[in-house]
């Protein structure tokens, strides 16, 4: 009886042992990164959800993953590529008999995710409401994420009107200014000019133009002013183009008119560096710089530094007439007189005048150089030959 007991339960052990074995599954599939190619090493993790179970496995060299031995069950499976999870699916079902397939294309998700984010990103810039599709389809993070881009939009467009206005607001009060003749309404007009472009640089301080525009107001506020008022103005001014030189260092013009209004705060030394700049930065308005230079040097009484700029400008730009004329009027002033009264001139001062009037004849300056050359007792000749004009055939 006992024996037979045994048997019987030795029976039901083997027939448990059957059915748990029986109820074995398994789950394999292929991984393809985002290249399109086989990815090797991709960690897939396999979660059951109805009751607790935890399961890993990763792709071989050819991509591929393959694990044996799952109870039958529901599953979320998830690929992690670099400790980041790439994909999943949710609610795999498992069966006897062949393994569950589950791929991963990972291109093809990287694809339509960017889509995703596209579209996300053109609702979120244009203001357009998105689709109830494209609502169901986001998560909460990208819900939050779309609520931020929006409220940052409308901030910006905030942002830039009242940074236009601003901007406008001053350009034209700066304008007006310039153009006043009258000193009280000339400051009034400045006043407004760097009160609506502080506000404008305030509002987005990476603004090249701003600066250079505020720089301008101050400098033309401070030439209205004097003593300790012009100082403080013009420190602003020099600042303000400091700022605009730093974001944009490689701009010629704004070189230029910082070193003019150096020149005005009678920082000579650091005005030359600037315009030495501005004529290595854009060549094709080197002799204007150089120009520059000269005037300015005129203006602080430096005859000589004004000389050597002048003679940098018709070297860099032959064609510069109004450089060769201030290069004469500065040479004027080296030559000598005799006992007889008569000027003799240093190499170089006739020929300046010839050259003015050579390229415009009818120029600005053009009585002052004829005067200038009669001083000297020499021939005045203003007709200009083009050496690539073709000769004239003469007549028979």
């Amino acid at each position: 009886m006992k024996f037979r007991n045994l048997v019987v339960a030795a029976a039901a052990t083997l027939f448990l042992a059957f059915t748990s074995f029986a109820q074995i599954t398994a789950m394999e599939g292929d991984v393809k990164g985002e290249d399109g190619k086989p990815l090797q090493g991709a960690v897939i993790k396999i979660v059951r959800t109805d009751i607790k179970g935890n399961y890993t496995v990763k792709s071989d060299k050819k991509g591929h993953f393959f694990y044996n031995g799952l109870p039958i069950g529901t599953y979320n499976i998830t690929v992690e590529v670099g400790g980041k999870e790439a994909d999943g699916v949710n609610g795999v079902h498992t069966r006897l008999g062949d393994p569950v397939q589950v791929p991963f294309d990972l291109q093809t998700k990287a694809k339509a995710r960017a889509a995703q984010n596209a579209q996300l990103q053109q609702a979120a810039a244009t203001g357009a409401g998105l689709t109830k599709e494209q609502e169901r389809s986001m998560t909460k993070e990208q819900k939050d994420a779309m609520e931020k881009a929006i409220k940052e939009r409308e901030g910006s467009m905030k942002k830039n009107k009242e940074l236009n206005d601003a901007f406008n607001t001053g350009l034209t009060a700066l304008q007006a200014a310039n153009a006043s003749k009258d000193p009280a309404e000339k400051s009034k007009q400045y006043d407004v000019a760097v009160a609506s472009l502080t506000k404008a640089s305030e509002l987005d301080p990476k603004q090249v133009a701003v600066w250079a525009q505020l720089a301008d107001a101050h400098v033309g506020w401070a030439s209205t002013k004097t003593g300790p008022e012009f100082d403080g103005e013009m420190a602003k001014g020099l600042e303000a183009y400091g700022k605009a030189i730093e974001l944009n260092p490689n701009d010629g013009a704004t070189h230029n008119n910082y070193a003019l209004a150096l020149a005005k705060a009678k920082k000579f030394d650091e005005m030359k560096v600037e315009l030495n700049k501005a004529a290595q930065l854009d060549p094709t308005k080197a002799g204007q710089y150089y120009y520059n230079l000269g005037a300015l040097m005129v203006n602080a009484g430096q005859n000589d530094a004004a000389v050597d700029a002048f003679k940098k400008a018709v070297e860099v730009d032959p064609k510069h007439a109004d450089s060769y004329y201030q290069l004469g009027v500065g040479l004027v002033s080296k030559a000598t007189l005799g006992a007889d009264g008569k000027m003799t001139p240093v190499p170089g001062t006739v020929e300046a005048f010839q050259k003015y009037l050579e390229l415009a004849p009818n120029g600005q300056f053009a009585d002052g150089a004829k005067g200038m050359l009669e001083t000297f007792n020499t021939k005045v000749d203003t007709s200009y030959k083009n050496p690539n004009a073709p000769a004239q055939k003469k007549k028979k």
